[in-house]
């Protein structure tokens, strides 16, 4: 097979609402199409997915299509990387709309960089109208929601950083330390993220690069998300011989002194007041964070929204983390099966 210069590879399933978009955005990119391949692999999509991208197959020689009967996205990230024939390659999202400079620009900052991998900013949208997709798309992109996740909240200047969304690689990245971890359903960019940092490789946020995402519509998507991110989270230590960043504890603090503030309160009653103030602390700084976001968007039922939202974010992690502890941690279990949502 010819070679390219660059590979992009983007697990879907079940991408109605977004794939023709998507596909739309890539098509736009000025990198020269002559010299890229597009790998779109399939978790076995059971909705009109497999169609729509068919439909691109057919007037695109330069989109493939690729099964995944795994359905796990480090199984499709596998799968495309071994299929593709790119020098550099770059890991895509189908919830996404990317800049038409974004390919070009990556692959000149990985090289101009000698980095390992590059990525760009993120611009959470709400998945719908509602004020409810409204706060979540807020909180996943506030500071006291996802603590200096730098390319969630911003930067004005290159980075060296722990992780970044949709990475852009130097296929021999992957010869160095191999693929991407398949026990991992959730987390599989931290840990590979992690391997590079370990291994003495640099990643770097480029924050002229903005990639627009559409985050999920309902809470409770949100709450199962988070829970399987922090579920994941001690397996990916365990892999790696340790954590990354210190902001991945902080959910796991937070509903591990509640647990035991309230548990031991019945033989110190001390206690019960200590951990309701602690609460009531953590609700007013949730408030205050708020009530700024609710100025900025002019909607007053985000000062209503965004601290339930924050907690449900901030319990699910804890609470996934404490579960992953025992899970992988205690009883050294090697994965876990959780239905992906979207």
């Amino acid at each position: 097979m010819q070679a390219k210069s660059l590979s992009v590879i983007c697990p879907i399933y079940n991408e109605s609402m977004y794939i023709a978009s998507f596909i739309e955005s890539i098509l736009v990119q000025d990198y020269p199409k002559d010299d890229m391949e597009i790998l779109l692999v399939d978790g076995m999509s059971t909705d009109d997915t497999r169609a729509t991208v068919q439909n691109f197959v057919n007037k695109y020689d330069f989109i493939k299509f690729l099964e995944n009967p795994d359905k796990i996205v480090s199984y499709a990230l596998n799968i495309g990387i071994k299929a593709s024939v790119g020098k550099i390659i770059i890991r895509v999202d189908a919830h996404c709309l990317y800049p038409v400079n974004y390919f070009s620009t990556l692959v000149k900052k990985i090289i101009e960089l000698n980095a390992d991998n590059v990525g760009g900013l993120v611009l959470t949208k709400p998945g719908n109208s509602s004020s409810v997709a409204q706060a979540i798309s807020i909180a996943m992109s506030n500071v006291f929601g996802v603590g200096n996740s730098f390319f969630r909240i911003g930067s004005k200047t290159i980075k060296d950083v722990d992780t970044v969304p949709f990475g852009c690689f130097k296929r021999s990245i992957f010869d160095r330390i191999g693929y991407f971890d398949t026990d991992l359903i959730r987390n599989q960019d931290d840990e590979f993220n992690a391997r590079i940092i370990k291994n003495g490789g640099k990643i770097y946020l480029i924050p002229s690069i903005v990639v627009t995402y559409f985050a999920r519509e309902k809470i409770s998507k949100v709450g199962e998300m988070f829970y399987q991110y922090g579920l994941f989270k001690p397996l990916v230590f365990r892999k790696i011989g340790g954590s990354t960043t210190l902001r991945q504890f902080f959910p796991f603090v937070f509903v591990s002194g509640l647990i035991l503030g309230f548990s031991l309160s019945f033989f110190f009653k001390s206690l019960f007041w200590i951990t309701g103030a602690l609460l009531s602390l953590y609700f007013l700084l949730a408030i205050i964070f708020s009530a700024f976001e609710a100025v900025k968007f002019k909607n007053i039922r985000l000062i209503f929204l965004l601290p339930y939202v924050f907690f449900v974010i901030h319990l699910s992690y804890g609470w996934g983390y404490l579960i992953g502890i025992f899970r992988f941690l205690l009883l050294n279990k090697k994965s876990s099966n959780v239905n992906v949502n979207r």
